[in-house]
């Protein structure tokens, strides 16, 4: 009979043993535990990254003021001069011959730079000194429409040229969209034509431009009935392709008694814009595809904001 060896020379055999069996539990307990801690991660991150989307459809350009001319290339083009003072922000070398061409070559002050586009409005007067906005925001919008028109709002066209607001408005009610208001003041109100701002606010102007195309022209003869603005929350039979809306904001550095304001237009209320194109096909369509149409607050970039 072999002798039965002793506990210490049992716990030698067996030491190895053990040991292992406790390494293999020690990585398996931290092996899985690391899947569970990365998947937690990885869901936080992602509630993280969720959490901060707005949901606006929107994107925007910075555009400050660029210049004053009496030019108007989309309504008197190849005229200069023949327009009432206008001041022009983005594009920095616009006037009565400016084509989509000239601006696809020329620098522009927008932020975002890629923003090639002319805007354009009417100075604005103190008395007789011209008044240039101090912030100058351009937003692209979905709103105005149900969200299945939104989740199929096509990028604006290269090119497309637009006027909104009356000019020629003889009236408040005179077919007129646009909207002064005081910055930090909200209690005064939204006005069609100028309105009496508190000290230490500014004069603020809101105009919508129609975001329903014809999908066919670029202007009209009247730079306007190429676009409608939407009816009952989608676009009309007469103008199918939903496009981004664009809002322009400024803000005038004046406030105040508003007799002392005029346009070069006339009274608050011939407020109007104009717009022409020149954003890159593929940065439009990259912006209305990522910030419009799943309706994400985007900034000047194009990207969530």
């Amino acid at each position: 009979m072999r002798p039965r060896p002793s506990s210490g020379a049992l716990w030698r055999r067996l030491r190895p043993l053990t040991l292992a069996l406790a390494l293999a539990a020690l990585l398996g307990t931290s092996l899985s535990v690391l899947p569970a801690q990365a998947g937690t991660a990885s869901r936080s991150q992602a509630a993280g990254s969720s959490a901060a989307v707005v949901r606006v459809a929107e994107f925007l350009a910075d555009c400050p003021f660029s210049h004053r001319l009496p030019d108007d290339p989309i309504i008197f083009p190849g005229l200069p001069g023949a327009s009432h003072m206008h001041s022009f922000f983005g594009s920095t070398t616009v006037n009565a011959h400016t084509t989509l061409a000239s601006l696809q070559s020329a620098p522009s002050n927008c932020n975002p730079r890629v923003d090639l586009s002319s805007y354009w409005v009417p100075t604005l007067y103190n008395g007789n000194t011209p008044v240039e906005p101090t912030g100058t925001t351009f937003y692209y919008l979905g709103e105005g429409v149900r969200d299945d028109v939104i989740a199929r709002t096509q990028p604006l066209p290269l090119g497309l040229r637009i006027v909104a607001g009356n000019a020629r408005a003889t009236g408040p009610d005179d077919n007129t969209i646009a909207r002064w208001s005081c910055l930090h003041a909200g209690h005064v109100g939204a006005s069609k034509n100028f309105v009496n701002c508190p000290a230490g606010t500014m004069l603020e102007s809101y105009l919508d431009f129609p975001q329903c195309w014809n999908g066919r022209d670029l202007d009209s003869p009247d730079h306007k009935s190429h676009m409608s603005y939407p009816v009952g929350g989608t676009c009309p039979a007469s103008h199918p392709v939903p496009v981004p809306k664009l809002r322009q904001v400024l803000r005038y550095p004046v406030n105040g008694d508003p007799a002392r304001f005029r346009l070069a237009s006339g009274p608050g209320y011939t407020m109007h814009g104009d717009f022409f194109n020149a954003w890159p096909v593929a940065e439009m369509e990259r912006r209305v595809r990522n910030c419009i149409r799943p309706i994400i607050k985007c900034g000047a970039d194009g990207n969530p904001s």
